[in-house]
């Protein structure tokens, strides 16, 4: 018989962990894909993995957390010590209960945060091209997803800056004067450095934005869409001489800014918004430049922020509404396999033989498993109770029907 699985939800966040433990749980591509690859083998379904500036989390279906904890300890470079210390697990209703909060970003460093949606769609999608995203799991993120979006349509949780690429923006806005005339750089073209350039351009009206990428290709096609310049990898120290502002999203494991690399005269505002630093926080003692990570700029509050905390109640009952949908539909789908074992029992023609010769048994078993449905719907204190009795009655093996 197959051991029973639960959901669970394990791993690190903002709020557990400074920025460098952070980082040692972070996952790049290829041990994303090596994961991937290695649940194949054991005794999980349904998974999806959150690698976000905010967290590292994994969500699945599986019989133990160890088994979660593991793959996360043995693909990053964190270890079982570090996640003892600033990790966590959480199953069944917990674990649900934290994903919907994670996804309408009532978790996020920056409240409201209207990225993080965006961010569990992509894992979504990463989870079902690798083959481990089923019914459960589509069912659980729609669910989310439909709650994210009728929290930011019916509430005001997502006014302001709600997200680390606006907030980096404000803070420049605010700290450096004559914005619209200084020379700005930009490394790195992921999620969060395409989302820092569209709001540069939105906010600063600086023309002369540069962006440098180690694929040329990438940040090419950013400036397609925004009045950027574009220069090769091998320019950024010098284009980094002649910046007054310098912000860094890469995704490297190692620092892609050294003090070899910087080379300033003039002072110099470096913003880094990866995880983990890359950054080298030396830099933090030359006295011409400033060095402000992510986390530093998640704490900073714009004059919105506690008018969106008035908003939390609100949103949770919308949170509660959508959450307790997908609880039901999870209820009764755990029941489905004992129901199809009992509907094929009373079809059974030795059984039928022996209690009424002549019978339409489709029909009768289907009425009898509305009956049971309906039952354990509106008994659900009971339900389990009547699953295990009809199991044990009618000698049922619902684990052919899983």
């Amino acid at each position: 018989m197959n051991k029973i699985k639960q959901f669970y939800a394990i791993g690190v966040s903002h709020k557990t962990a400074s920025i460098d433990l952070r980082g040692k749980f972070s996952l790049i591509d290829s041990q994303l894909h090596a994961l991937f690859l290695d649940i194949k083998e054991r005794e999980i379904e349904d998974l999806l993995i959150i690698n976000t500036c905010n967290r590292t989390e994994i969500y699945a279906w599986s019989t133990s957390d160890t088994l979660l904890i593991n793959l996360l300890c043995t693909y990053s470079e964190g270890t079982h010590e570090d996640f003892n210390q600033i990790g966590y697990s959480l199953k069944n209703n917990d674990a649900i209960n934290h994903i919907f909060r994670v996804g309408t970003g009532l978790e996020s460093q920056i409240l409201g945060d209207f990225e993080v949606i965006g961010q569990i769609k992509q894992s979504f999608y990463r989870s079902k091209k690798m083959g481990v995203a089923h019914g459960k799991l589509e069912r659980l993120i729609n669910s989310v997803i439909h709650a994210s979006k009728r929290i930011k349509t019916e509430t005001q949780i997502s006014s302001g800056a709600t997200s680390v690429a606006f907030a980096s923006v404000q803070y420049i806005l605010k700290n450096v004067p004559g914005i619209a005339e200084k020379n700005i750089l930009l490394f790195g073209t992921g999620k969060i450095g395409a989302n820092t350039c569209e709001n540069l351009v939105k906010h600063s009206q600086n023309d002369h934005i540069i962006l440098i990428n180690r694929t040329q290709e990438k940040a090419e096609k950013i400036a397609g869409k925004f009045p950027v310049q574009v220069k090769p990898f091998g320019e950024l120290s010098a284009s980094i001489r002649e910046s007054d502002v310098l912000i860094v999203a890469t995704s490297s494991q190692k620092y892609t800014i050294t003090p070899e690399l910087v080379h300033n005269k003039k002072p110099l505002l470096i913003l880094d918004l990866s995880l983990p630093r890359n950054v080298d926080p030396e830099l933090n003692n030359r006295s011409n430049t400033e060095v402000i990570h992510l986390d530093e700029l998640s704490k900073i509050t714009d004059a919105t922020f506690e008018r969106r905390k008035k908003f939390i109640p609100q949103s949770e009952k919308i949170l509660e509404i959508v959450k307790l949908d997908f609880t039901d539909w999870l209820t009764h789908r755990k029941y489905l396999p004992t129901l199809k074992a009992f509907r094929e029992k009373i079809k059974s023609p030795s059984l039928n033989t022996e209690l009424v010769p002549e019978i339409d048994t489709e029909h009768m078993a289907q009425k009898l498993m509305g009956q049971i449905a309906a039952y354990l719907r509106t008994n659900p204190s009971k339900a389990d109770e009547a699953i295990n009795l009809i199991q044990d009655v009618f000698e049922l093996d619902p684990d052919q029907f899983n």
